[in-house]
């Protein structure tokens, strides 16, 4: 038998290859279920959006290689990020991507090497320690927790850390703990990248999922970012096109040059009607960005409180498109509970620790259903609490 290459074996997807295989086994017996557990968008893209692109899928002369991003695309994220974020952008500060996820999937190819760590948050969106097995460096998780609400002070790294580390990994909105970080943390991690010589990488895809009238807040918000950090964006949650996979980095040209160098040996670049999809949604979406954020709101402020009237103590997000609930203390661990809600609620929610070992405790829940159908959830909860 030819073995697989070792990299390969802490990438396991035990917890989620079980919550899927649970999933089906309900299915085939007929069992309704109220499925939470994934955070894929089940709203449509807009409209226009959809137009635009079904004009260039049907014109054959769209179908050749790409290569790159359109130059079109660039310059609408940088439009986007001024007019949003009052971020000053240059189309070449921009790199267009199949999706965030490939960016950050590849990011550590493009800048570790074995004995080099990277730092990811724990619990934290799985790709983000998995970018450190691919590539052959040494992972180093830090906390995130009730003690430190979630936000991490790097100051409390251990010195062989900061002198080893070469990329840290940082997501606010928060996956899957919905924390918000504001100006002053995003300068703290400025200044320590600065002073450390690390690469401070922000995964920004819940950038438009703001609620209680937040203002948004790229890494780029606060000064010196460029010399010292890369943000990763996507149209996937923004505008409900995930499976259409365009996303982009933001970064100092030379920050993003070994990652447009790596990538130009692995893909083509991104299928040009959906660019042309994307530049059509960046340019003209903001009404849309406003309903959609309203709704998603609503869908917090519906869930929190009819999980709240049942008995389950949960924090109402200040953005993102989780509930990030500590589960009652009683005794039961994330997956005993998951299975409980799965068997007697008929609800699927997604155990912490999928996200990593701070993450016991704890369940994952996406708020990818209509009102209606979230407060039916959390009353069936009501069963197992």
């Amino acid at each position: 038998m030819i073995k697989p290459s070792r990299r390969l074996a802490p990438l396991a997807t035990s917890v989620f290859t079980e919550l899927a295989n649970m999933k089906e086994a309900y299915k085939q017996d007929g069992r309704e279920l109220i499925d939470l557990s994934i955070g894929s968008p089940d709203l449509p893209p807009p409209d226009f959006v959809v137009q635009k692109m079904n004009a260039y899928v049907s014109n054959p002369n769209q179908y050749g290689y790409a290569i790159t991003g359109l130059a079109a695309f660039h310059e609408a994220v940088a439009q986007f990020y001024q007019r949003r974020y009052q971020v000053n952008v240059k189309p070449h500060q921009v790199l267009s991507l199949m999706g965030s996820q490939d960016g950050l999937a590849h990011l550590a190819l493009a800048y570790v090497d074995a004995g080099d760590l990277l730092l990811a948050p724990d619990p934290g969106y799985p790709i983000y320690a998995a970018s450190a097995h691919i590539a052959g460096a040494e992972l180093y998780t830090y906390p995130l927790n009730e003690e430190n609400q979630f936000m991490f002070d790097v100051e409390t790294l251990p010195d062989y850390v900061k002198q080893k580390a070469k990329l840290m990994i940082v997501n606010y909105p928060g996956n899957p703990t919905a924390a918000m970080a504001d100006a002053a943390y995003f300068e703290k991690l400025v200044a320590f990248g600065i002073e450390h010589n690390i690469l401070i990488v922000h995964d920004y895809a819940y950038s438009e999922l703001l609620f209680d009238q937040r203002e948004a807040l790229s890494i780029f918000s606060v000064p010196r970012a460029f010399e010292t950090a890369i943000e990763f964006n996507s149209l996937s949650k923004s505008f409900n096109i995930a499976g259409a996979r365009i996303g982009y980095a933001i970064g100092a040209e030379s920050i993003l040059q070994p990652l447009a160098a790596l990538k130009s040996h692995l893909d083509y670049g991104v299928f040009l009607p959906v660019q042309y999809g994307a530049i059509e949604a960046l340019e003209h979406g903001d009404a849309f960005l406003e309903t959609q954020r309203e709704l998603y709101e609503k869908r917090r402020n519906t869930f929190v409180e009819a999980l709240q009237l049942n008995g389950w103590t949960v924090s109402k997000p200040g953005g993102g498109m989780f509930i990030w609930a500590k589960i009652p203390d009683d005794g039961r661990d994330a997956m005993s509970f998951v299975k409980q809600a799965m068997e007697h609620a008929g609800v699927i929610v997604t155990p912490g620790h999928a996200f990593g070992n701070e993450g016991e405790g704890y369940v994952r829940m996406a708020l990818v259903q209509p009102e209606t159908e979230l407060r039916k959830a959390a009353n069936q909860l009501a069963q197992i609490l």
